[in-house]
């Protein structure tokens, strides 16, 4: 995948993660999808699982915002460093990370998130 190719499904894929549409985000990973994050280290596999998942996690989270920072292409996809804007209350958390994206036929396959949570958890807690 080049820079250019991982840059433009950055642009319609970070997106889908605002607003609380859990099925328009889930449409963009492939029926056999890995995915994980901080808060779910073993993963989730399978479409169904994360659309499951991703119900719970947007209604949760439905005006925070994802940008790309910078995306370093991989063979097969691509890392993405990204900024995100969490809003907690009247608190916004501000986080950055990295995400590691493989793609087959326009459909991400296996999407892994890393980034350090403490401040998101420490805003959670009030």
């Amino acid at each position: 995948m080049d820079r250019r190719e991982a840059l433009a499904l950055c642009e319609r894929w970070l997106p889908l993660w605002t607003g609380n549409r859990p099925e328009a985000l889930a449409a963009i990973y492939a029926d056999d999808v890995f995915y994980r994050d901080p808060a779910k280290p073993d993963g989730v596999r399978g479409r169904a699982a994360l659309l499951a998942y991703f119900r719970k996690l947007l209604a949760g989270f439905p005006n925070w915002v994802w940008r790309a920072d910078d995306v370093f292409p991989l063979d097969g996809g691509f890392a993405l460093r990204w900024k995100a804007e969490i809003p907690i209350g009247k608190t916004v958390v501000h986080e950055t990370g990295m995400d590691l994206v493989y793609v087959k036929d326009g459909l991400v396959t296996r999407n892994e998130v890393y980034f350090d949570r403490a401040a998101l958890l420490a805003a959670l807690k009030g």
